[in-house]
C-alpha cells in the first residue's frame, strides 16, 4: 500500500511538472506597446500650419495632424526639426523660438523650452544636454549661437556665440560639430564645440555647407550645396570629408558648375543625395561623383531624403501651399512602392 501511495505521489508530481512546462513552453507574452506612434515613421510639415505625420512600417495605418490630434493644438507656426532623445522627441519651431518636448512614441506634450532661443534650428544631445543651433536675428551676422539645453529642467544654462547661419548639430565622441549654411546669406565653415570647455574651433569647407554625418570610417563627411546663381557670386558644391583626429580636410569631391546638390545621408556604408530631382547613390568609399541616377523624382518638388530599411523615403512639398506627400521607393527595384498624402511643406523624415 505504501508502493502504491508513493507511485501515485510520484505520478502526480511529475504530471504537475510536465503541464507547468508545456505550459510554460506554449505561454505567448503579448510585446509591450510603447504607444500608438511606436515602430513606424514620422514625417515633419513646416506649414503652414505646422503638422507631423505617422505611418506605420507595414504602411497599413496613416495619421496626419498627430500632435494636434494628441494635445488640442499645433505644434507651432513653422516646425523647422526634430530631435530624438531617448522616450523623448524635441520639436523645433523657428520663428516662434519654441521646443515642445513630448513622448516620441505617445507623443503628449511633457514640457516646453520657450527662453533662451532665438530662430532655433537643429538639436543633438549628450550627457543629460541639448544642443541647439540658433540663428539669432537673421539680419546680423554677430548673434548666433548654440544654446545648451538642461534637459533635466528644459532650460537653456548657457549660449556658446559662434558663426553666422548655424544649421545641422551633430555630437560625436565629446564634441558637437555644428554645419554653418549662412543663414539668410551663406558661409563655409564647420563649428567644432568641445562640449567639456566650450571652446569653439572651425573647419573651412566648401561654401553653403549643410547635412554632415559620420561615416563607417570615423570621418566626417558634408555636403556644401555652393553658392546659387541668384547670388550673383555662384560656386561649386562639394563632398567634404574630414579627419577627425586632426579636424582637417582629407578628401574634397567637387560638383561640375551649376550643380547644386541637397538633402545628403548616409545609410548602410551608402552617400544618397538629390540632384536636377534625381537620387544619386554612391559608395562611401568612392573618389568619384556618380554620373547616374537611381531614382527620377518626376514633377515632384523634393524637400527631404531619408534612406532605410532598404526604402528610399522623399518629401514633396508640391506648391509649398497645399499638402505635400511622401513618395517611397524599393531601393532593390528603384520602384515607386506607396504615396502617402502628409502635411504642407513636408521636409523631414524619421523613424521610430
Amino acid at each position: 500500500m505504501k508502493n502504491l501511495l508513493k507511485f501515485l505521489t510520484f505520478s502526480l508530481l511529475l504530471a504537475l511538472v510536465t503541464t507547468s512546462c508545456s505550459s510554460d513552453d506554449d505561454l505567448v507574452i503579448p510585446p509591450v506597446s510603447l504607444g500608438d506612434y511606436a515602430n513606424g515613421i514620422i514625417v515633419s510639415a513646416e506649414g503652414g500650419p505646422a503638422s507631423i505625420s505617422y505611418i506605420s512600417n507595414d504602411f497599413s495605418v496613416i495619421e496626419n495632424n498627430v500632435y494636434e490630434n494628441v494635445n488640442g493644438e499645433a505644434p507651432g507656426v513653422y516646425l523647422q526639426s526634430i530631435g530624438f532623445n531617448n522616450n523623448e522627441a524635441y520639436i523645433v519651431s523657428d520663428n516662434v523660438n519654441v521646443i515642445n518636448v513630448v513622448n516620441r512614441y505617445t507623443f503628449e506634450n511633457e514640457g516646453v523650452i520657450a527662453t533662451g532661443l532665438q530662430t532655433p534650428r537643429y538639436i543633438d544631445f549628450v550627457n543629460g544636454k541639448g544642443y541647439v543651433s540658433n540663428w539669432g536675428d537673421g539680419s546680423d551676422t554677430s548673434d548666433d549661437f548654440i544654446a545648451v539645453i538642461d534637459l533635466a529642467t528644459n532650460t537653456v544654462e548657457t549660449t556658446i556665440p559662434i558663426g553666422e547661419g548655424p544649421e545641422r548639430v551633430l555630437v560625436h565622441d565629446g564634441n558637437v560639430y555644428v554645419s554653418h549654411k549662412g543663414g539668410w546669406g551663406n558661409n563655409n565653415i564647420v563649428s567644432v564645440i568641445d562640449v567639456s570647455t566650450n571652446t569653439v574651433t572651425t573647419i573651412t569647407v566648401g561654401d553653403v555647407p549643410d547635412e554632415l554625418f559620420i561615416n563607417s570610417e570615423g570621418e566626417l563627411v558634408v555636403l556644401s550645396e555652393g553658392k546659387a546663381a541668384w547670388t550673383g557670386d555662384e560656386t561649386q558644391a562639394s563632398i567634404t570629408k574630414i579627419d577627425l583626429a586632426t579636424n582637417t580636410v582629407s578628401e574634397t569631391l567637387t560638383f561640375a558648375s551649376g550643380s547644386h546638390p541637397s538633402q545628403m545621408v548616409f545609410d548602410n556604408g551608402n552617400i544618397y543625395y538629390i540632384l536636377n530631382n534625381e537620387v544619386f547613390e554612391m559608395s562611401e568609399t568612392t573618389t568619384t561623383l556618380p554620373t547616374a541616377a537611381i531614382i527620377d523624382l518626376g514633377s515632384a518638388n523634393a524637400y527631404g531624403l531619408a534612406v532605410n530599411n532598404g526604402n528610399v523615403y522623399v518629401t514633396d512639398a508640391k506648391d509649398f501651399a497645399s499638402a505635400g506627400d511622401l513618395l517611397i521607393y524599393d531601393l532593390s527595384t528603384e520602384d515607386l512602392i506607396n504615396t502617402f498624402e502628409v502635411g504642407v511643406n513636408a521636409s523631414k523624415v524619421y523613424f521610430n
